[in-house]
């Protein structure tokens, strides 16, 4: 039996009226071209509030606190590995989003939620879908 290891993601859906801050991939090796959301993976030893916090600060630069955010949808995922994806929604926030980083990002900007891009990752548009129809959790790939 193939074993895979399970690897927790986390990401952010900024949204200002009725439009979703997306940013578009680059030189990352995994769907780049493709738009997808403030994201990021748990360091070791870290919590789902504490590393969407901190990926949030480094990949568009505005500050959250644990007060600002709340987890709106889970997604159990396989593809070549099995992911727990957590989405949260950022009620309040300080700072402007901006780029601050160029080298993996070559586009970041508010899309209206009912109009994404043609080119969103796949479970990305599932999961803005999920969360406008309030389905906390959803499995993908199984």
């Amino acid at each position: 039996m193939e074993r895979f290891k399970m690897i927790a993601s986390i990401y952010l859906f900024l949204i200002k009226d009725d439009n979703i801050l997306l940013l578009k991939r680059q030189n990352t090796g995994y769907e780049d071209g493709n738009y997808g959301l403030p994201a990021g993976h748990l360091d070791d030893n870290e919590s789902l509030t504490t590393g969407i916090i901190r990926e949030t600060k480094e990949e568009i630069g505005i500050v959250l606190t644990k007060q600002d955010i709340q987890i709106v949808q889970i997604m159990h995922r396989k593809e070549e590995d099995i992911r727990m994806d957590f989405f949260f929604y950022a009620k309040h926030w300080v700072g402007q989003p901006a780029n601050t980083e160029p080298d993996k990002c070559s586009d970041l900007r508010f899309f209206p939620l009912n109009n994404l891009p043609e080119n969103t990752i796949g479970y990305i548009k599932q999961a803005i879908e999920n969360y406008q129809k309030n389905i906390f959790y959803t499995e993908l790939g199984w």
